[in-house]
């Protein structure tokens, strides 16, 4: 097996490719920052002690763990001891997934349960274990693969997990129990509510006065859960949905309105300081890529 130990090479971006996996290894004195992609990603647990903090719950992970995680979630793993962290990563273009739809079976609905029910993780019974393991080492010795047909065998292989894993997410087969999760339930309806209303007044003040909580006890609640700052939140969701937008062609006018910026020179600003160009250069940079 091909194990890397950090995974501080891992760009972070837009996924151009159809998808990429990595098979990972790392130590508590690895830092993790909170952070989010364009893409969809799998997160398979192997070993190790973490919890996984995705959008203010925080997940205590076992061994063949299954984490879906969308595209936008901010997320973040915390190494709880000195014990080594592995896990494979597949970074999933829905696109190439949407190609691979047939007869109304979506291979996107794991993740789209995922969000729906707001539960990122999915605990396989014993038996299901052996056959996504095998699916996954045959999928990452094909990534390895460049003999004939190796692209056709990789894809072919990728389909096929997804395929799996969406059968037992949809079979309801998930065995977590509530101790698995940890999360603030009035935290979590502070999240919906950004999430669903990032063009509207978000301000501290206005949050505070609607969930009937003391903004400085907010303030404190909040960080203490998700590891950011409210407004820091409030300003990556904003920031992660222009991205979105502008790759969907929305006109730059549009989108910073759309995403709750009160003021376009605020946007360009705040996009610029984020990502380190401009919105405009940065759907050029995705046209052209």
């Amino acid at each position: 097996m091909n194990i890397k130990n950090s995974s501080s090479n891992i760009k972070r971006g837009y996924l151009k490719e159809d998808f990429r996996f990595f098979h990972l290894k790392d130590k508590k004195d690895m830092e993790f920052e909170l952070h989010y992609h364009d893409f969809n990603k799998i997160i398979v647990f192997m070993s190790g002690n973490v919890s996984y903090l995705i959008e203010g719950k925080a997940y205590k992970l076992k061994p063949w763990d299954i984490l879906f995680v969308s595209s936008n979630d901010l997320h973040k793993v915390i190494i709880n001891n000195d014990e080594p962290y592995e896990r494979i990563i597949i970074w999933v273009n829905s696109k190439f997934l949407e190609m691979h739809n047939k007869n109304n079976n979506n291979l996107l609905t794991c993740f789209q349960l995922s969000s729906k029910h707001k539960i990122n993780l999915f605990r396989m019974e014993e038996h299901n274990i052996s056959l996504i393991k095998h699916t996954l080492f045959s999928l990452e010795s094909a990534t390895r693969d460049k003999e004939f047909g190796n692209i056709v065998l990789k894809n072919s292989l990728f389909i096929q997990l997804m395929v799996y894993l969406n059968r037992l997410f949809m079979n309801g087969n998930n065995h977590i129990g509530k101790k698995d999760i940890e999360y603030d339930k009035q935290i979590e309806e502070i999240i919906n509510y950004i999430k669903e209303n990032l063009q509207e007044d978000l301000s501290i003040d206005t949050l505070s006065s609607k969930f009937f909580i003391n903004k400085y006890y907010l303030m404190h609640k909040f960080k203490s859960q998700t590891g950011y700052t409210l407004h820091k939140y409030i300003q990556q969701k904003r920031l992660a949905f222009s991205k979105s937008l502008i790759i969907k062609g929305y006109k730059i006018t549009e989108i910073y309105l759309k995403c709750g910026f009160g003021d376009y020179s605020n946007f360009i600003r705040a996009f610029k300081k984020a990502y380190g160009i401009s919105p405009k250069d940065y759907y050029k940079n995705f046209k052209n890529y």
